[in-house]
């Protein structure tokens, strides 16, 4: 049987080799480190995510690491107004988030897939890739060759030399604001269960807090502390020292200093960068975009990996309908086009009124949107975006939602 090549053992390449040796297929899944670990602090799993999950038989172990949450709140730093409050009860079917450390996520994956017996190959950098019509073969750093395959999934992120290479034309956008972020011990530190916390100063300064559970059913719960932070000052800001750093947010959130005294060096602190790119089509000839190397964008809707993880379904869903390899992967293409879009389109339109150095739309968000949020049906439509069910992306990838009984 051809071989498939899945680059990138991150969460969205791990669940890909899952789902298609359950199937069937035989897969190389090529990883760059020489040990495949996770990037970046905490998430939400939303109930697209979780739904996947389920499909793999993985959610009573996500449920175990994680940590339930049923709302989003941010306040005004100055005046204590609301203007973010978005509650998933506001929606159907008793839906919630479960907020998890990229570590956990990660783990749960990896191990399934070394139970699975599928081989990760790693220390394999891939760098550019030929005959990508026909039969591709993988270049690597060290020059030499892999393949050809039937078909290659690209899964190795924002930044893919894959993508980069095939997809020349298309344009990503690097967003101004990133973020840093340190995942600490939660124990003695105020913070509010069951929700995101974040507060606002302007659409220049976000805090926030994120509980997110643990790494082992008996380990320490743990938050996710991030700080909005544009990119081109963050080298000032770290010149200029860590005290004077916390110095700043004690002053916008006096409650923190628990949690700031925790910080002790920047090598605790991850400078996370975003970029915003949407490929029109998600697949050059045999070669198919997944998770962040299809589309990237900033976090503010939280569906990052859950995107990831529906493209991976609807990949292997196209793949179980038809042994003819373009069929199947223009049938991925037609799948998440829809959902992809319009969630794309819509952190690009909510980003600025969060991450930003406009006033103006500050002063919007506060005044106008945060009051007409609170107006039906804007809260259930609300819920629907952070959901990431605003359009059904069930059908198309073949995932059945999750029933959600659990408290």
């Amino acid at each position: 049987m051809d071989r498939i090549a899945i680059c990138g053992a991150g969460p969205a390449g791990l669940a890909m080799a899952l789902m298609l040796t359950r199937s069937g297929h035989q897969v190389d899944l090529i990883e760059r480190f020489d040990e495949p670990a996770p990037v970046g602090s905490g998430l939400i799993l939303q109930p697209t995510g979780l739904s996947v999950l389920d499909m793999l038989g993985l959610y009573d172990r996500m449920m175990a690491l994680g940590h339930r949450i049923d709302r989003l709140w941010g306040t005004d730093i100055r005046t204590g107004r609301a203007v973010l409050d978005v509650r998933y009860d506001s929606g159907p079917h008793g839906r919630f988030g479960l907020a998890v450390q990229r570590a956990a996520l990660f783990a749960t994956l990896h191990d399934a897939v070394v139970q699975a017996g599928i081989p990760i190959l790693s220390g394999r950098s891939v760098v550019s890739v030929r005959d990508a019509a026909t039969r591709p073969v993988l270049k690597l750093a060290d020059g030499s060759e892999m393949g050809p395959y039937r078909l290659v999934i690209d899964a190795t992120g924002a930044r893919s030399q894959l993508m980069t290479q095939l997809c020349s034309h298309e344009r990503s956008r690097e967003l101004a604001y990133g973020a840093f972020w340190a995942t600490l011990d939660a124990a003695a530190m105020d913070y509010a269960h069951g929700a995101l916390e974040q507060r606002y100063d302007k659409a220049s300064v976000m805090i926030g807090v994120l509980p997110v559970g643990r790494l082992t059913p008996e380990g320490r719960d743990k938050i996710a502390f991030f700080w909005s932070q544009k990119i081109g000052e963050a080298d000032g800001v770290m010149t200029r020292g860590l005290g004077e750093w916390k110095a700043r947010i004690a002053g916008y959130w006096p409650q923190s200093a628990a949690m700031l005294d925790k910080l002790t060096g920047w090598e605790q602190l991850t400078l996370a960068r975003y970029q915003h790119r949407t490929l029109q089509t998600p697949a050059v000839g045999r070669v198919v975009f997944i998770g962040d190397a299809a589309h990237c964008t900033s976090p503010q809707l939280g569906q990052g990996a859950n995107m990831a993880l529906l493209d991976a379904a609807a990949l292997a869903l196209s793949l179980s309908r038809t042994r003819d390899i373009d069929d199947a992967v223009a049938g991925y293409c037609r799948a998440r086009r829809h959902h992809v879009r319009l969630f794309q389109l819509l952190s690009r339109m909510f980003t600025p009124f969060y991450q930003g150095d406009s006033a103006a739309l500050a002063f919007i968000r506060d005044q106008v949107v945060s009051t007409l949020a609170k107006i039906p049906p804007a809260p259930r439509l609300l819920a629907s975006i952070v959901s990431g069910t605003l359009l059904d992306p069930f059908s198309s990838s073949g995932v059945s939602e999750r029933r959600w009984i659990d408290r």
